[in-house]
């Protein structure tokens, strides 16, 4: 999901660190052998995603937990983490969240805060944040979260600006990227209730007026890579001048599986991960893959038409999740029609967005003790219900 409406727009030319080498190097936080969590161990078996120690069906529901994308490159804090009032934040927070009935729950990433590139994590006058501090924080809500029975899906969501206290989403994933999941898949490939989102929304670039592409990602781009996007984030104005070297889904299944990480990987398609609609014909060859849609009632999937005739399809042959889940106005009876569809389907979906932001109707949290706004209240009903089952 795009932030537009609470982050400032900036112009910057982004230039490719070549830091993630050494960053790939560093010790990441290792399981150091198979980790007993409290939480399902999903795998995919055919069309379905089911929990390896039961055999039964497992389909996620929950929410996406935000900041950990976003406060690093702001310079105010790993994540919310830093200002929950509690003993142990992230137990805090992780009972909250298990207390709607969630089963999972997505966490967005930075992947210059988790590499040390960019100037990241951003220190402060009081604060050094370092790279060890940051996956030391994202390790510790993991725990957290799997210890009430919440798997996990690590999603590789932003980059940080050179020089601002901004962030964005590129294109497509850069060679950084690589990095990024060798050493995250490296830390947790022992770990069967943590899931890997490879990229978090491919999308194509157009220029001020609309009128033709700057930038346009192709479905054999998507999966091989090779084509070049602007190095500016989604958040900044481009011209297209300057491009960097794409790295399909398939780079990115790949440096996850050379680790020895054997758990499911989420693709998301074009359009943002809204469009799936040649995903089974360039998805990589992995029997571990679940396809990721993001579906908001401002995209052009956004109806029961393009549901039906394209993600329920896809269904039929490969686990499908809602991975993001949210509207422009999420009581206006969108969010209701899709959650009605998807349990007709039998597909999980992840709410967008976790969070405190009182200008955001999205917001599903009114503070940080996890108090539903109105919004929320439809989440936490809808998620409670389907566990009480």
């Amino acid at each position: 999901m795009r932030y537009a409406r609470w982050i400032a727009l900036a112009a910057v030319i982004v230039l490719l660190s070549g830091g993630a080498l050494y960053a790939q190097m560093r010790p990441p936080v290792s399981s150091g052998g198979v980790v007993e969590t409290g939480a399902a161990h999903p795998v995919v078996q055919g069309n379905r995603i089911v929990d390896a120690r039961s055999e039964r069906e497992f389909v996620p529901r929950g929410v996406n937990w935000s900041s950990f994308e976003y406060a690093c490159a702001q310079g105010w804090g790993m994540s919310s983490l830093d200002n929950v009032v509690a003993q142990d934040p992230a137990a805090a927070q992780a009972k909250s969240i298990a207390q709607w009935g969630a089963n999972t729950v997505r966490l967005p990433l930075n992947q210059d805060c988790w590499l040390g590139t960019r100037g990241a994590p951003v220190s402060d006058q009081y604060v050094e944040r370092t790279v060890e501090g940051y996956r030391t924080e994202v390790h510790d809500f993991i725990t957290a979260l799997n210890r009430e029975g919440i798997v996990v899906i690590l999603d590789l969501h932003s980059r940080k600006r050179i020089g601002q206290p901004e962030f964005g989403n590129l294109a497509m994933p850069d060679s950084e990227s690589i990095a990024f999941w060798t050493s995250v898949a490296t830390a947790y490939q022992d770990n069967p209730s943590v899931l890997f989102d490879a990229f978090n929304e491919p999308y194509s670039r157009w220029n001020a007026s609309s009128t033709r592409y700057l930038f346009d990602l192709t479905w054999q781009c998507w999966r091989d890579g090779g084509c070049r996007a602007p190095i500016e984030d989604d958040q900044s104005a481009t011209v297209a001048r300057v491009t960097y070297v794409v790295q399909g889904m398939d780079a990115m299944v790949s440096a996850i599986r050379n680790t020895g990480a054997t758990q499911p990987i989420l693709l998301g398609g074009l359009d943002y991960s809204n469009d799936l609609s040649h995903w089974q014909e360039f998805a990589p060859d992995d029997d571990q893959l679940i396809a990721a849609f993001h579906s908001y009632d401002f995209k052009e999937c956004g109806t029961k038409e393009c549901w039906n005739d394209v993600i329920g399809q896809l269904a039929d042959s490969v686990p499908v999740l809602t991975s993001e889940l949210g509207a422009e106005d999420p009581l206006d009876g969108y969010v209701d029609d899709y959650l009605a569809w998807a349990d007709e389907h039998n597909l999980g979906a992840l709410f967008w967005v976790w969070a405190d932001h009182p200008a955001d109707p999205m917001a599903l949290v009114a503070d940080e003790k996890g108090r539903p706004t109105a919004y929320g209240r439809l989440a936490r009903d809808w998620m409670a219900g389907h566990q009480s089952r």
